[in-house]
Parts: structure tokens; sequence; C-alpha cells
């Protein structure tokens, strides 16, 4: 941290996290980060804003959304907890699934955001299973 202790200045926070300034400033300014301790140019940040902003980038890269922090903030959501259990889906909610014909009568369907898988990953998913279907066809049929 700086010379002064724990006090950070706008630009050695936004370097610490690798955010720029605008992106700390739009969370303060949603709340999702406490807004710096003094005034003006006398404005600094501490050890629990870097927390913070270091927890809302590993929940972002979990896919979580701002909606789905602002809520986690809002609740006391503990900023050194490493992933926040998921969202319960409320009524009407819209969800997008990738549904994948891996044989006939086979269907695998994945929640993009939930899985965490990447298109590779779901593509070797696919395969593996396309796989075993057909090992355990032959077998089925052998006996």
């Amino acid at each position: 941290m700086s010379n002064e202790g724990d006090r950070l200045a706008i630009d050695e926070l936004c370097a610490l996290v690798n955010l720029p300034r605008r992106t700390v400033r739009y969370y303060i300014q949603e709340g999702l980060v406490d807004r710096p301790a003094g005034a003006k140019r006398g404005a600094y940040y501490t050890k629990r804003h870097v927390e913070r902003l270091m927890t809302i980038r590993t929940w972002q890269q979990a896919g979580l959304s701002l909606e789905r922090i602002r809520e986690l903030v809002a609740g006391g959501g503990e900023s050194s907890a490493p992933l926040p259990p998921p969202r319960r889906r409320r009524p009407g909610e819209v969800t997008l699934r990738t549904h994948v014909t891996i044989a006939p009568g086979v269907e695998l369907v994945i929640d993009p955001r939930e899985s965490g898988l990447s298109p590779e990953a779901v593509r070797a998913v696919v395969r593996r299973t396309a796989s075993l279907i057909d090992e355990t066809r032959k077998e089925d049929a052998e006996r």
C-alpha cells in the first residue's frame, strides 16, 4: 500500500486491482463498493475497498451478473466469501439453455452460465457422451 499505512489514492487502488478509474467509480455509484474515506483530494481507499473489488471480480468471472452481486452486497455478502450460492430462479425468469442431440432419443441440456463450460469443453463432453452411448449400445447388442 502507500506510504501512509493502509491509505490508497484512486490511482494506486486502480493499479492494485487492475481496474480503470471509471469502473471503480461506477461500482461506488451503484453501491457495490463503499465511498472513499475523506473528501475531494484527501479521499483515500483502504484494504476493505481492495477486498471488495477483488470479490466483485471473482464473482463476475464466475458468471454472476452485477444485479446478483448487488443483491449479495445489499444482503451483507461477505467480501471474503469465495463464491456465493446461486440465486433461486424466480417465476417468469427467462433462462437460456443449449440442447445438444447426442444420438437418436438422447439429448444433453446445458445451462452455459451455470455449467461454466467453454464451447470447447461442451464439444468434448458431447464427443465423450456420444462415444459412451455407442459403446453401451454395442455391449447391449452383444448380450
